[in-house]
Protein backbone atom coordinates (compact mmCIF):
# COMPACT_ATOMS: atom_id res chain seq x y z
CA UNK A 1 0.00 0.00 0.00
CA UNK A 2 2.86 2.41 0.78
CA UNK A 3 4.60 1.41 -2.46
CA UNK A 4 8.02 1.00 -0.78
CA UNK A 5 10.35 -1.99 -0.79
CA UNK A 6 10.68 -4.27 2.21
CA UNK A 7 14.42 -3.51 2.53
CA UNK A 8 13.76 0.22 2.31
CA UNK A 9 11.19 0.00 5.07
CA UNK A 10 13.51 -1.87 7.45
CA UNK A 11 16.38 0.53 6.64
CA UNK A 12 14.09 3.45 7.56
CA UNK A 13 13.03 1.65 10.73
CA UNK A 14 16.63 1.03 11.79
CA UNK A 15 17.49 4.71 11.32
CA UNK A 16 14.86 5.91 13.80
CA UNK A 17 17.39 6.51 16.56
CA UNK A 18 19.68 8.49 14.24
CA UNK A 19 16.73 10.64 13.12
CA UNK A 20 15.80 11.29 16.72
CA UNK A 21 19.36 12.33 17.59
CA UNK A 22 19.47 14.70 14.60
CA UNK A 23 16.13 16.19 15.61
CA UNK A 24 17.41 16.85 19.13
CA UNK A 25 20.62 18.37 17.72
CA UNK A 26 18.56 20.66 15.45
CA UNK A 27 16.50 21.81 18.43
CA UNK A 28 19.65 22.64 20.40
CA UNK A 29 21.10 24.55 17.43
CA UNK A 30 17.78 26.35 17.01
CA UNK A 31 18.05 27.75 20.54
CA UNK A 32 21.39 29.37 19.70
CA UNK A 33 20.24 30.62 16.30
CA UNK A 34 16.98 32.00 17.67
CA UNK A 35 18.83 33.85 20.46
CA UNK A 36 20.88 35.90 17.98
CA UNK A 37 17.98 36.15 15.51
CA UNK A 38 15.68 37.71 18.13
CA UNK A 39 18.42 40.00 19.54
CA UNK A 40 18.49 41.66 16.12
CA UNK A 41 14.72 41.76 15.75
CA UNK A 42 14.76 39.18 12.99
CA UNK A 43 16.67 41.49 10.63
CA UNK A 44 19.54 39.11 9.92
CA UNK A 45 20.14 36.32 7.46
CA UNK A 46 22.15 33.10 7.65
CA UNK A 47 25.54 34.68 6.94
CA UNK A 48 25.19 37.30 9.67
CA UNK A 49 23.94 34.64 12.09
CA UNK A 50 26.97 32.50 11.28
CA UNK A 51 29.27 35.41 12.19
CA UNK A 52 27.31 36.15 15.38
CA UNK A 53 27.54 32.50 16.47
CA UNK A 54 31.30 32.47 15.90
CA UNK A 55 32.09 35.81 17.54
CA UNK A 56 29.49 35.91 20.32
CA UNK A 57 28.96 32.25 21.21
CA UNK A 58 32.17 30.63 19.98
CA UNK A 59 30.18 28.19 17.86
CA UNK A 60 31.26 27.25 14.33
CA UNK A 61 28.21 26.35 12.24
CA UNK A 62 27.94 25.98 8.46
CA UNK A 63 25.76 28.66 6.85
CA UNK A 64 23.91 25.99 4.85
CA UNK A 65 22.94 24.27 8.09
CA UNK A 66 21.74 27.59 9.52
CA UNK A 67 19.57 28.15 6.43
CA UNK A 68 18.14 24.63 6.71
CA UNK A 69 17.21 25.13 10.37
CA UNK A 70 15.74 28.57 9.65
CA UNK A 71 13.53 27.07 6.93
CA UNK A 72 12.60 24.10 9.11
CA UNK A 73 11.43 26.24 12.03
CA UNK A 74 10.04 29.19 10.06
CA UNK A 75 12.62 31.88 10.87
CA UNK A 76 12.26 34.38 8.02
CA UNK A 77 14.66 37.32 7.96
CA UNK A 78 13.03 40.76 7.75
CA UNK A 79 15.55 42.06 5.25
CA UNK A 80 15.36 43.15 1.62
CA UNK A 81 15.34 40.33 -0.86
CA UNK A 82 17.19 40.34 -4.15
CA UNK A 83 15.60 42.62 -6.71
CA UNK A 84 14.33 40.42 -9.58
CA UNK A 85 14.11 43.41 -11.89
CA UNK A 86 17.88 43.77 -11.91
CA UNK A 87 18.07 40.57 -13.93
CA UNK A 88 16.33 42.39 -16.77
CA UNK A 89 19.45 44.43 -17.43
CA UNK A 90 21.48 41.27 -18.01
CA UNK A 91 18.91 40.03 -20.50
CA UNK A 92 18.79 43.32 -22.42
CA UNK A 93 21.93 43.90 -24.43
CA UNK A 94 21.55 47.66 -24.86
CA UNK A 95 21.76 48.20 -21.09
CA UNK A 96 25.26 49.37 -20.26
CA UNK A 97 27.15 49.58 -16.98
CA UNK A 98 29.55 52.46 -16.43
CA UNK A 99 32.81 52.86 -14.46
CA UNK A 100 32.93 53.97 -10.83
CA UNK A 101 34.14 57.53 -11.37
CA UNK A 102 33.21 58.60 -7.82
CA UNK A 103 35.39 56.02 -6.01
CA UNK A 104 33.62 56.65 -2.67
CA UNK A 105 34.57 60.35 -2.66
CA UNK A 106 31.04 61.22 -1.54
CA UNK A 107 31.91 64.49 0.18
CA UNK A 108 33.88 66.78 -2.13
CA UNK A 109 33.19 69.88 -0.08
CA UNK A 110 30.78 71.50 -2.54
CA UNK A 111 27.00 71.27 -2.41
CA UNK A 112 25.20 69.95 -5.49
CA UNK A 113 28.34 68.56 -7.09
CA UNK A 114 27.98 64.89 -6.10
CA UNK A 115 24.53 63.30 -6.32
CA UNK A 116 23.85 59.82 -4.92
CA UNK A 117 20.75 57.95 -5.99
CA UNK A 118 19.11 54.61 -5.26
CA UNK A 119 15.75 52.86 -4.83
CA UNK A 120 14.52 50.99 -1.75
CA UNK A 121 11.52 48.80 -0.92
CA UNK A 122 8.81 49.89 1.54
CA UNK A 123 6.42 47.21 2.82
CA UNK A 124 3.30 48.70 4.39
CA UNK A 125 -0.37 48.15 5.16
CA UNK A 126 -1.75 44.70 4.47
CA UNK A 127 1.15 43.33 2.46
CA UNK A 128 1.43 46.21 -0.03
CA UNK A 129 4.82 47.20 -1.41
CA UNK A 130 5.99 50.62 -2.59
CA UNK A 131 9.32 51.87 -3.86
CA UNK A 132 11.19 55.01 -2.83
CA UNK A 133 13.67 56.68 -5.19
CA UNK A 134 15.93 59.37 -3.73
CA UNK A 135 18.74 61.72 -4.69
CA UNK A 136 21.10 62.72 -1.88
CA UNK A 137 23.72 65.48 -1.90
CA UNK A 138 27.13 64.02 -1.16
CA UNK A 139 28.44 67.06 0.72
CA UNK A 140 25.47 68.46 2.64
CA UNK A 141 23.66 65.08 3.04
CA UNK A 142 20.41 66.81 1.97
CA UNK A 143 17.75 64.75 0.22
CA UNK A 144 17.26 66.89 -2.86
CA UNK A 145 14.56 64.86 -4.57
CA UNK A 146 12.44 61.81 -3.91
CA UNK A 147 9.52 59.95 -5.44
CA UNK A 148 7.34 57.14 -4.09
CA UNK A 149 5.84 54.71 -6.61
CA UNK A 150 3.72 51.58 -6.51
CA UNK A 151 5.80 50.03 -9.30
CA UNK A 152 9.39 49.70 -10.47
CA UNK A 153 8.73 51.00 -13.98
CA UNK A 154 11.10 53.62 -15.40
CA UNK A 155 8.68 56.35 -14.32
CA UNK A 156 10.13 56.19 -10.80
CA UNK A 157 13.55 57.47 -11.89
CA UNK A 158 12.08 59.85 -14.48
CA UNK A 159 10.00 61.60 -11.82
CA UNK A 160 12.96 61.69 -9.43
CA UNK A 161 15.11 63.39 -12.08
CA UNK A 162 12.27 65.83 -12.82
CA UNK A 163 12.17 66.87 -9.16
CA UNK A 164 15.95 67.14 -8.96
CA UNK A 165 16.08 69.45 -12.00
CA UNK A 166 13.28 71.54 -10.52
CA UNK A 167 15.21 71.80 -7.25
CA UNK A 168 18.45 72.83 -8.97
CA UNK A 169 16.60 75.47 -11.02
CA UNK A 170 19.16 75.43 -13.82
CA UNK A 171 22.23 75.69 -11.58
CA UNK A 172 24.23 72.67 -12.74
CA UNK A 173 27.75 72.32 -11.37
CA UNK A 174 30.22 71.98 -14.30
CA UNK A 175 31.70 68.85 -12.67
CA UNK A 176 28.41 67.39 -11.41
CA UNK A 177 28.35 63.62 -11.06
CA UNK A 178 25.44 61.30 -10.32
CA UNK A 179 26.28 57.94 -8.77
CA UNK A 180 24.14 54.80 -8.44
CA UNK A 181 24.37 51.04 -8.32
CA UNK A 182 24.07 48.89 -11.44
CA UNK A 183 20.28 48.59 -11.21
CA UNK A 184 18.39 48.23 -14.48
CA UNK A 185 16.94 51.75 -14.17
CA UNK A 186 20.41 53.30 -14.24
CA UNK A 187 21.83 51.08 -17.00
CA UNK A 188 18.80 51.89 -19.18
CA UNK A 189 19.93 53.83 -22.28
CA UNK A 190 17.02 56.26 -21.91
CA UNK A 191 18.09 57.21 -18.39
CA UNK A 192 21.73 57.50 -19.42
CA UNK A 193 20.87 59.74 -22.36
CA UNK A 194 18.85 62.06 -20.14
CA UNK A 195 21.60 62.27 -17.50
CA UNK A 196 24.06 63.24 -20.22
CA UNK A 197 21.64 65.82 -21.62
CA UNK A 198 21.26 67.43 -18.18
CA UNK A 199 25.04 67.75 -17.90
CA UNK A 200 25.84 65.11 -15.28
CA UNK A 201 28.66 62.61 -15.49
CA UNK A 202 27.25 59.20 -14.61
CA UNK A 203 29.04 56.82 -12.24
CA UNK A 204 28.16 53.34 -10.97
CA UNK A 205 29.16 51.17 -8.05
CA UNK A 206 31.11 48.04 -8.77
CA UNK A 207 29.04 44.88 -8.98
CA UNK A 208 27.87 43.56 -5.58
CA UNK A 209 29.71 46.30 -3.68
CA UNK A 210 27.33 48.19 -1.40
CA UNK A 211 30.17 50.29 0.06
CA UNK A 212 30.48 52.17 -3.23
CA UNK A 213 27.13 53.83 -2.44
CA UNK A 214 27.30 53.51 1.36
CA UNK A 215 26.12 57.06 2.05
CA UNK A 216 22.82 56.42 0.26
CA UNK A 217 22.38 53.04 1.94
CA UNK A 218 23.03 54.68 5.32
CA UNK A 219 20.22 57.16 4.75
CA UNK A 220 17.72 54.43 3.88
CA UNK A 221 18.74 52.52 7.01
CA UNK A 222 18.22 55.52 9.31
CA UNK A 223 14.93 56.43 7.66
CA UNK A 224 13.48 52.93 8.11
CA UNK A 225 14.57 52.91 11.76
CA UNK A 226 13.08 56.32 12.54
CA UNK A 227 9.96 56.56 10.39
CA UNK A 228 6.75 54.78 11.35
CA UNK A 229 5.38 53.92 7.92
CA UNK A 230 4.43 50.24 7.98
CA UNK A 231 0.91 50.88 9.28
CA UNK A 232 0.10 53.27 6.43
CA UNK A 233 -3.18 52.21 4.83
CA UNK A 234 -2.90 53.84 1.40
CA UNK A 235 -0.12 54.89 -0.94
CA UNK A 236 -1.19 58.51 -0.45
CA UNK A 237 -0.77 58.19 3.32
CA UNK A 238 2.65 56.58 2.84
CA UNK A 239 3.72 59.41 0.53
CA UNK A 240 2.59 62.01 3.07
CA UNK A 241 4.56 60.37 5.88
CA UNK A 242 7.70 60.12 3.76
CA UNK A 243 7.44 63.76 2.69
CA UNK A 244 7.08 64.79 6.32
CA UNK A 245 10.17 62.75 7.20
CA UNK A 246 12.19 64.27 4.35
CA UNK A 247 11.32 67.76 5.59
CA UNK A 248 12.33 66.76 9.13
CA UNK A 249 15.55 65.12 7.93
CA UNK A 250 16.67 68.17 5.95
CA UNK A 251 15.63 70.89 8.39
CA UNK A 252 15.54 69.42 11.92
CA UNK A 253 17.69 66.30 12.13
CA UNK A 254 21.08 67.32 13.54
CA UNK A 255 24.04 65.18 12.50
CA UNK A 256 27.31 64.83 14.36
CA UNK A 257 29.34 64.52 11.15
CA UNK A 258 27.88 67.80 9.85
CA UNK A 259 29.40 69.78 12.73
CA UNK A 260 26.19 69.17 14.69
CA UNK A 261 24.11 70.99 12.06
CA UNK A 262 21.12 69.90 10.00
CA UNK A 263 21.71 69.19 6.29
CA UNK A 264 20.08 72.50 5.32
CA UNK A 265 22.22 74.41 7.82
CA UNK A 266 25.36 72.62 6.67
CA UNK A 267 24.68 73.49 3.04
CA UNK A 268 24.52 77.17 3.97
CA UNK A 269 27.68 76.76 6.02
CA UNK A 270 29.54 75.28 3.02
CA UNK A 271 28.36 78.06 0.73
CA UNK A 272 29.54 80.79 3.08
CA UNK A 273 32.78 79.11 4.23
Amino acid sequence: MANVSKSGYYRWLAAEQARQLREEADEQDLLLIREHFEKRNGKVGALVLKMCLEHKSGVIMNHKKIRRIMRKYGLVAKIRQANPYRKLAKATQEHQTLPNHLKRQFDQGEPEKVFLTDITYLHYGQGQCAYLSCVKDGASKQILAHYVSSSLEMTIVDRTLDRLIQRLDGNIHPEAIIHSDQGFHYTNPRFQARVKEIGFQQSMSRKSNCWDNASMESFFGHMKDELEYRDSVTLQELRARIKEYMDYYNTDRYQWTLKKMTPDEYRNHLLTA
